[in-house]
């Protein structure tokens, strides 16, 4: 029996899960010139997302290796900023002391 998967270009495949980045997507910021973790970031929104590129950093930083032959070591990680979560409007308008 014959499957009918649809099949995926190398440059479709997805690097950042949250934000939906395919990997053609990094590969053109980095051709642009954002050869950082934290210029794709600002680039593609790539690590933006809920994990804060916790599933895509290493995944970025090789991408931007093997474009700029660039030891991987030598590339900084994005800063991580912990998400922010939603707060009910009430507590915004009593303020913190009367939560």
């Amino acid at each position: 029996m014959v499957e009918n998967r649809a099949r995926l270009t190398d440059g479709e495949l997805i690097i950042c899960r949250c934000e939906e980045i395919t990997k053609q997507q990094v590969v053109d910021a980095i051709k642009e010139g954002n050869t950082s973790v934290s210029g794709i970031r600002k680039r593609t929104r790539a690590g933006m997302g809920f994990c804060q590129g916790k599933s895509c950093n290493r995944q970025i930083r090789q991408l931007i290796a093997e474009h700029t032959g660039t030891p991987e070591e030598q590339l900084e990680s994005a800063r991580v900023r912990p998400p922010v979560r939603p707060i009910p409007v009430k507590t915004v308008i009593k303020g913190v002391d009367e939560i």
